[in-house]
């Protein structure tokens, strides 16, 4: 996926991903800014997943969004 189009569209994506991932806060959004390591990163920090499962996650929810 191409991290410019996540990083454009992070202002419309932002509640999608509240939405999906409930414990990340709006501090955690503000600081990841539609960089797609940041989130598999707070992802894992927040809900203590492994990294590969956390990176299926943000595929799939990428996927689900649109972006890929």
């Amino acid at each position: 996926m191409n991290e410019s189009i996540l990083k454009g569209k992070w202002h419309q994506l932002k509640g999608s991903a509240k939405e999906k991932w409930g414990e990340l806060t709006d501090n955690d959004l503000t600081e990841i800014e539609g960089v797609h390591e940041q989130l598999v990163g707070k992802i894992q920090e927040r809900y203590g997943k492994a990294r590969d499962e956390a990176e299926q996650e943000v595929r799939s929810w990428e996927r689900d969004v649109g972006l890929r």
